[in-house]
């Protein structure tokens, strides 16, 4: 069942091969947890989708209030009976067709799909996970490289490197030759107490999951964080480096070329994050 513009069908709408989200990538999306009918961090993503929306210059509605948008993500689970477990929820929003690389309009349409998964919290996964740089195409630092837009070619090759070379995520680079993310999340490094992510400015994604680990990492007394630029050869000096998102949460890395990495902040900060969860 798909909620099209507030309709929630089985039909599954085809869309139009002049969709421009199809066409030209002229679309954002949001990828959302639900647990039991709660939106994890609802008021990030919605203020993150109305940023981008802003960014891309697309016609934002008058009823495209967090009120309205939770109500269409909530009514897309009921009618899939997945209300009371835990899901995946995507939230796209494309450019209404019309114009070629111009639009014809700024008027936007959205489409609310869902799917279920199985953790309510987030779990731990200290399975052996390797990463290594992926140097074959570079992230261009600039503010539409922060944006969830449809243009994901870089993550899709690099997600097919990554599999050919068996790896289970590879590391993005910028022009700069910083380290900027991982292929589907924000990479953090910790070196002694410090705690150290890419800046916005270096072209990494303005994750979700992100945001909510800076804001508990400035609560510890026992750790301090930095937004700085990584480079690689730092690392290979780290003690530490994790991978966020809002679907898994936080995944230690295990290995990265030779050097292997200890998981205990990782472990500190889920904690933290499912009290959050819990107390939100």
């Amino acid at each position: 069942m798909i909620n099209f513009n507030g309709t929630v069908s089985e039909n599954n709408k085809m869309l139009s091969i002049q969709n421009r989200g199809y066409a030209y990538g002229d679309a954002l999306f949001e990828t959302i947890k639900v647990v039991s009918g709660k939106i994890l961090f609802w008021e990030d993503h919605y203020f993150r989708l109305m940023a981008s929306m802003r960014i891309m210059r697309m016609e934002i509605p008058m009823s495209f209030t967090m009120e309205f948008l939770e109500a269409e993500i909530l009514k897309t689970l009921d009618s899939n009976n997945q209300l009371k477990d835990t899901a995946r929820v995507k939230l796209q929003v494309h450019r209404n067709e019309g114009g070629l690389y111009t639009p014809s309009t700024s008027n936007i349409s959205f489409i609310i799909s869902v799917k279920p998964l199985s953790e309510n919290f987030y779990l731990l996964n200290d399975a052996f996970y390797e990463v290594d740089l992926f140097k074959d195409y570079y992230v261009s630092p600039s503010l539409l490289s922060t944006l969830k837009t449809n243009n994901k070619a870089l993550n899709v090759v690099g997600s097919i490197y990554a599999q050919e070379n068996n790896l289970n995520n590879c590391l993005l680079v910028n022009t700069n030759k910083h380290v900027v993310e991982a292929l589907n999340g924000n990479v953090f490094l910790v070196k002694g107490n410090t705690i150290k992510t890419p800046p916005l400015a270096d072209g990494c994604l303005k994750g979700v999951m992100r945001t909510q680990l800076i804001n508990i990492i400035k609560t510890l007394s026992d750790y301090q964080l930095e937004e700085d630029s990584i480079s690689p050869f730092e690392i290979q000096k780290a003690d530490e480096m994790f991978i966020t998102n809002v679907i898994t949460g936080i995944q230690p890395v295990s290995k990265y070329r030779k050097k292997s990495y200890d998981n205990a902040v990782a472990k500190l900060l889920l904690q933290k994050l499912n009290v959050k969860i819990r107390l939100g």
